[in-house]
């Protein structure tokens, strides 16, 4: 099974990929997107070019674990997915409070830098949140 971990923005969008056994996350590229269709129609694309048999979302909250204004956004973005991907492919929510930061922080410990940065920075965000999700799922 292979899961495809997303963090969804409002220009770019960074993928991710288990591996068969869905225990490491690679960062499989960051795509350019115009609208949440578009971003739907890449992931549907995706999950089939990859095998996927899950979808898991970046879900932004607050630090106070609110819901942000791009909470709202990535519910419809899920259920927009829904409707259009084979019932047997999960679409499923996960924290993704801080990831970005993190991806920040280890872009500045290897002084990574300019337009390469920002793109870097969508697919490493995508890799966090996927490998945190796998690895809650395989404590329990």
């Amino acid at each position: 099974m292979r899961i495809l971990g997303i963090d969804y923005g409002e220009r770019r969008m960074g993928l991710a990929l288990s591996d068969p056994a869905c225990t490491l996350a690679s960062g499989i590229g960051t795509v350019r997107i115009n609208g949440m269709r578009h971003a739907a129609e890449l992931i549907i694309a995706a999950v089939g070019e990859h095998a996927a048999q899950c979808v898991v979302l970046g879900y932004p909250r607050n630090l106070s674990g609110t819901e942000s204004p791009m909470s709202e956004r990535v519910l419809k973005l899920k259920l927009l997915l829904e409707q259009n991907l084979p019932r047997e492919v999960r679409v499923g929510l996960f924290d993704e409070r801080l990831s970005t930061a993190y991806a920040h922080r280890l872009m500045n410990i290897t002084d990574t830098r300019g337009r390469r940065r920002k793109e870097t920075i969508d697919t490493l965000a995508a890799q966090i949140i996927l490998q945190d999700y796998l690895d809650l799922k395989n404590r329990g």
